[in-house]
């Protein structure tokens, strides 16, 4: 087991695409295991083998498309309208903006491309910090991936079993509990530096053509997810039907996008699903090597260690999850690690939707962190920002996120309450 890891990160450090080096080192694993090697094979095909997948590439079109429609900026302007006027107004705006964004999106890189390109020019320009305006975006971002439609939820149903429906809801009060705990810290940032009011102005007679599109865009994932929870269509029609609904808005109703603007998204989007699929595939492979030589019965041994007090063992599983994000891409990470702690999470007791929020929530601040944040590097770029001011300014920020995590594992209610009652 210990030549695997060391073969994979030794890989990763080497510059080597992840999911080569997962696929890699998960073929060594196998080869000391004594399996024969076409076995690879199987379990590589049978790693994106699941229905729930089919799910993805919808949902993944459908930000593309929403991206390419000119609603970033319809957005932003909406969420000014609540925020824009008091000290650091601005800041406000790309959090909310963010919270928006989520429910298109799914995805943190999505938000923090889309939204860091207009606020890491706005924010300067009013007075903000370089490292800070990047520093409110990044922390901002990572609530793309948990409220609904989220890619890290399905990625969570294909591997666990759990209802993608029941994840899909569940994301909903941890992902804006994200949002006010930014918003808490801009508010103590305010009133101890006195953060400038906004720039962004919204003329009158935009008012109700702003209201109109984002009543439009807001409404998009409550449809999703409430047609899923009545039962009128399944994940995967919900993302057919979103595909139609952002190609409608950005074809007919908004008249923002041509249909070369259409092809282009879908272009894009067959790369990127096809780029998570490799990712999942060869993740697959790591999975069942390390399967093979014991990790499964070494985390249920564990197990035994916290059945007096499974809250300790959520703690357990946060600090593990918040190192793996910090090296390891978030989707493999799920679904290398995430089938070897739910039994455990089940033996004790523990409820798997608190368990998969916690893993989730957790994982997708690894987006934000050094040394490896995905996010963190796009908004280096796109802002001209250096790593180490950036993170000081970050820092608050994933405190606060903590902070909301540490409240998901006290309080079970807040992952699972939503979901018992819409069921």
């Amino acid at each position: 087991m210990t030549w695997v890891a060391a073969a994979c990160f030794v890989l990763v450090f080497t510059g080597v695409p992840i999911a080569f080096a997962l696929g890699l080192g998960g073929a060594l694993g196998v080869w000391l295991a004594g399996i024969p090697m076409p076995v690879i094979i199987t379990r590589f095909f049978g790693g994106v083998d699941s229905f729930v997948f089919l799910a993805m590439p919808f949902y993944i079109l459908a930000a593309e498309i929403m991206n390419r429609s000119g609603i970033t900026e319809r957005l932003i302007r909406l969420t000014s309208l609540a925020t824009g006027r008091v000290p650091g107004g601005t800041a406000y705006t790309n959090i909310g903006a963010s919270v928006l964004f989520a429910g298109i999106s799914g995805s943190a890189v999505a938000d923090a491309s889309a939204l860091g390109r207009f606020f890491m020019k706005v924010m300067p320009e009013e007075g903000y910090t370089r490292p800070y305006s990047a520093a409110v975006t990044a922390a901002s971002s990572i609530i793309g991936p948990i409220i609904p439609p989220s890619g890290l939820a399905i990625i969570m149903a294909a591997v666990t079993g759990l209802s993608i429906v029941d994840l899909f809801i569940a994301g909903v009060i941890p992902g804006l509990m994200l949002g006010v705990a930014c918003c808490i810290v801009v508010a103590l940032d305010s009133l101890r530096t006195g953060l400038p009011r906004s720039l962004i102005s919204v003329s009158r007679d935009q008012i109700a053509r702003l209201l109109l599109e984002g009543l439009v865009v807001a409404t998009l994932p409550v449809i999703i997810v409430g047609g899923m929870v009545t039962g009128a269509f399944t994940a995967t029609e919900g993302g057919g039907i979103a595909v139609f609904v952002a190609a409608a808005l950005g074809l007919l109703i908004l008249r923002s996008m041509s249909f070369r603007d259409l092809w282009d998204a879908i272009v894009v989007s067959g790369r990127m699903t096809a780029t998570v699929y490799f990712l999942v595939a060869a993740a697959a492979i790591l999975s069942y090597a390390l399967n093979l030589l014991g990790i499964a019965g070494l985390v249920t041994s564990m197990g035994s260690v916290f059945s007096s007090n499974p809250t300790l063992f959520l703690f357990g599983i946060m600090l593990l999850m918040l190192v793996l994000g910090m090296f390891l891409d978030i989707g493999a990470a799920l679904i290398i690690f995430v089938p070897l702690v739910m039994p455990t999470v089940m033996q004790l007791g523990i409820d798997p939707i608190q368990a998969a929020m916690v893993v989730i929530l957790t994982l997708a601040l690894g987006l934000i962190t050094p040394p490896f944040g995905v996010v963190l590097f796009i908004l280096m770029k796109i802002g001209d920002v250096k790593m180490f001011p950036f993170v000081r300014a970050l820092l608050p920020f994933i405190v606060a996120e903590i902070g909301v995590i540490v409240l998901l594992v006290l309080f079970p209610s807040l992952s699972t309450w939503l979901p018992n009652v819409l069921n």
